[in-house]
């Protein structure tokens, strides 16, 4: 069996897409390793998630510092001490630095709740309803210095019903979250999804197109 692949996952919040990628990993699924859960929130209960599983944790709490630079260094820094083969923004609500994004390019990975490009930034639930959509979803992408806007690996989607609410709509989101963050972290781990400066692969094909998640 090969080695595990080294992630890194950092939160600011809840930590159920944290949860969804410990229980994939205790469950065989996914052949990866958690070298630590770090958080710019120190109240995050995904901290706690991690405690229980028996993951490290770490506090690199914003509010610390005078500038965002200071606390990306100093990020970065916290993150450099794992040697991660990925990074894992999971409920992360900051916006990362030039720097950061830099050191770790073509590795760092966020999830979106919406189908990107569509509705990139916050309050996407609303947006869509407000709007009138009749589908919404969420997407994984690869992390680069403008906002949302790196490689979408893999998208989900899901309708939206005429009396649905923004709590329906982050409901129906969150179950794909749960499924997908997972799905695509084992297909990074088993080398079917294959990250380079250059190209993207899935199953040594170009990827030219995100890959839409089948929920069977």
């Amino acid at each position: 069996m090969t080695e595990p692949v080294k992630l890194v996952v950092i939160i600011s919040g809840n930590g159920s897409n944290l949860q969804s990628i410990i229980n994939a990993i205790e469950s065989g699924q996914v052949n990866a390793k958690i070298g630590a859960v770090i958080s710019n929130n120190p109240n995050a209960f995904g901290l706690s998630r991690a405690k229980k599983h028996s993951i490290k944790q770490q506090i690199v709490d914003h509010r610390s510092f005078n500038d965002r630079g200071a606390f990306d260094q100093s990020l970065l820094e916290t993150v450099n001490r794992y040697s991660p083969d990925f990074i894992v923004l999971a409920g992360f609500m900051r916006i990362l630095g030039s720097a950061f994004i830099q050191a770790y390019e073509g590795k760092i990975l966020n999830i979106h709740p919406s189908i990107l490009p569509d509705y990139k930034g916050l309050n996407t639930h609303q947006r869509a309803i407000d709007n009138q959509e009749t589908e919404h979803g969420v997407s994984i992408h690869l992390v680069t210095e403008s906002l949302d806007d790196g490689q979408v690996l893999l998208r989900g989607r899901y309708p939206i019903e005429a009396r649905d609410t923004v709590e329906d709509l982050q409901r129906k989101g969150h179950a794909l979250e749960h499924q997908m963050y997972p799905r695509l972290i084992q297909w990074l781990c088993d080398q079917e999804l294959e990250v380079s400066p250059n190209e993207i692969t899935f199953r040594k094909q170009l990827l030219s197109h995100p890959i839409e998640f089948n929920h069977g």
